[in-house]
């Protein structure tokens, strides 16, 4: 039996989760909400979790009902992320386990995505699409590794969105995205973007520019509406994630797709998803926002069976990256059986 804390702070998430054996028993989060129009600078964020993380905390030890002498293990989020929200997060974790006198692990934010999904929806051996803030992915469990079959070239599928959401000046509260999925319930002319798939690789810089330029002029001129246009945004580069994916299911012949990050929380995106894996006879799996946005209980799980593999990361070692891969880390805790490559 393993107890587990998790430090979650890589963007403008703060989350410090507790899990037990796999049961989440604590997992209070606060975010950092900026005015309409507005991005989150690293900065400002760090400030915000520094503010916050001390009362996150202790409600995440009254929520669980236990105290520091209960827990086995502290993990925190070593990257990818903002570097000023990281370092501030892992010094906090880094602070506890030297006053607790545990060991500390350090998880990669991509990984603990992926683990967290599996767990809460017993996903097997799927294709994850990744899809967050920072990052947008194809990847899949292959010789010990989560191996990226497909990634973007330049900005991740949920900067696209918020960046966009920015020039519609809509509210960040709960999330720039969460609100053009709304606006797009209601749109209804579609308009035509670039559509840019390169073999296993996406690219939305491009797609953004576009829509960015003529935006404005649009709404002006009574052409189309917001919501005509956050349907076509959704519509388009949707269909490029779902392009990908099956592209992977069909190299590895899966028939589970698992979609994690915080853009998973989009119905539409599991819609569309979901369409392409009934065609193929395969499953959807996806979590609600309590596990796909960011959170400190899917650092506390992956730190978990991490650690109950036998990995240790050593204290000069407990720094943190803003670039780090999901193909960089050594997956022990997972059988060979589990294995696409040999299946």
């Amino acid at each position: 039996m393993v107890v587990s804390i998790g430090f979650e702070g890589s963007a403008n998430k703060l989350g410090i989760g507790i899990v037990k054996d796999g049961q989440v028993l604590a997992n209070p989060r606060h975010t950092y909400i900026t005015p309409p129009g507005e991005g989150f600078e690293p900065r400002k964020t760090a400030q915000h979790h520094r503010s916050h993380v001390l009362a996150v905390l202790d409600k995440a030890l009254k929520e669980a009902n236990i105290s520091g002498n209960d827990i086995d293990v502290v993990c925190y989020t070593r990257g990818p992320g903002m570097a000023a929200p990281l370092v501030t997060v892992a010094l906090v974790a880094r602070t506890v386990a030297q006053l607790w006198d545990k060991p500390l692990i350090g998880v990669n934010h991509c990984i603990a995505h992926i683990e967290m999904g599996r767990l809460v929806t017993g996903a097997q051996n799927p294709i994850v699409l990744y899809v967050s803030g920072g990052n947008t992915q194809v990847i899949a469990y292959s010789n010990d590794k989560y191996r990226i079959f497909g990634e973007t070239l330049d900005i991740a599928v949920g900067n696209c969105l918020d960046r966009f959401a920015r020039v519609l000046k809509l509210s960040n509260d709960p999330s720039p995205g969460y609100n053009i999925e709304q606006l797009a319930k209601n749109g209804h002319k579609f308009v035509h973007l670039p559509y840019v798939v390169k073999g296993m690789d996406l690219s939305f810089s491009g797609l953004l520019s576009f829509i960015e330029k003529r935006a404005i002029q649009w709404l002006e001129n009574g052409e189309y509406s917001a919501e005509d246009l956050c349907y076509s945004l959704q519509e388009t580069i949707f269909s490029m994630l779902v392009e990908t994916t099956e592209r992977a299911m069909a190299l590895m012949e899966s028939q589970e797709v698992l979609i994690v990050g915080g853009v998973a929380c989009n119905l539409r995106l599991q819609q569309m998803m979901a369409i392409m894996a009934e065609e193929r006879g395969a499953k959807v799996f996806a979590t609600d926002d309590r596990y796909c946005i960011d959170n400190g209980a899917m650092v506390a799980h992956t730190g978990a069976i991490m650690f109950q593999s036998g990995h240790r990361t050593q204290w000069m070692d407990t720094g943190c990256t803003q670039r780090f891969r999901t193909d960089e880390v050594l997956v022990t805790w997972r059988r060979p059986s589990e294995d696409s490559s040999v299946q």
